[in-house]
């Protein structure tokens, strides 16, 4: 599988001088398969940027997997064009969401006065796919859904494929359990092995100790989960919006040192836009 970045920044798009190593559009991936599918997650602002490289490689056919509802997921998804091109087709996949939630969505984040333009008025063509609570594949990928400990709940998941696992956990506090969530024993069995996992790493330990229930963990929690199951490569994700490239820098490096003091290869890195990784 190829996983390219779009966006991987938390809360809200920035910009400037400091911020360009890492970027400042927010969460926004996409995988492609060996079968030839194209998967989009999320549909943060890094989205647009996305759309205008699927039109100019002159791909028409993507699956959408939504993690939650809130605001810097989906800012972006008015703003895709291949939305307002008649030969395109879209899946939108409901996983593991209720009924109608997704559609819900997306007509709220496109009815007037929030955008001009409703979504009965865009031109491709998109269905919703039933919900999946466990595994499913589409293609050669298999995919698992689970859980995240986060407000107003909402879902990482898993890719499988040829052996190779890749796991998406944004927005999921590993220090406490919210309504819907998983304790962290079962995010390690979750991620267990994992060739690449993408964990939110939002804070740094000081900066949890005032935002509890917020939502997201520090940078030490998900490199502990790493860690504790044997994951190969940890990629640090949804970065703080205030967090400048040097000071992403810095917190790579504690997160290093720390992986040395345990006698661990584990492998640490920020994630970054326009970051391609091929598992």
């Amino acid at each position: 599988m190829l996983i390219r970045v779009w966006g991987s920044r938390g809360s809200i798009p920035v910009s400037g001088r400091e911020f360009m190593r890492y970027g400042g559009d927010t969460t926004c991936l996409e995988i492609r398969s060996k079968s030839g599918d194209i998967f989009i997650l999320d549909a943060g602002t890094g989205i647009r940027r996305m759309g205008n490289d699927l039109i100019e490689d002159e791909h028409y056919a993507y699956h959408f997997l939504i993690t939650h509802g809130h605001w810097d997921h989906l800012m972006g998804f008015p703003f895709f064009k291949p939305l307002y091109l008649d030969h395109v087709n879209i899946r939108i996949h409901r996983s593991p969401f209720p009924k109608k939630f997704i559609e819900n969505m997306v007509t709220r984040l496109m009815t007037p006065p929030n955008f001009p333009i409703r979504p009965s008025e865009l031109r491709a063509r998109i269905s919703y796919e039933d919900g999946h609570p466990s595994s499913f594949r589409i293609g050669s990928m298999v995919i698992e859904p689970v859980p995240i400990s986060h407000p107003n709940m909402g879902s990482g998941y898993k890719f499988i494929e040829d052996g190779k696992v890749f796991v998406f956990l944004t927005d999921n506090e590993l220090g406490y359990v919210h309504p819907g969530g998983l304790n962290y024993r079962d995010y390690v069995d979750f991620v267990r092995g994992a060739d690449l996992l993408f964990h939110d790493a939002e804070y740094t330990p000081a900066e949890y100790e005032y935002k509890v229930l917020w939502g997201h963990s520090a940078y030490t929690e998900a490199v502990n989960l790493a860690l504790d199951a044997g994951v190969r490569q940890l990629g640090l994700f949804h970065l703080n919006q205030e967090r400048t490239d040097d000071q992403v820098d810095d917190m790579v490096y504690e997160c290093r040192r720390l992986i040395a003091a345990r006698g661990s290869l584990l492998d640490c890195f920020a994630v970054a836009a326009d970051m391609i990784i091929e598992l």
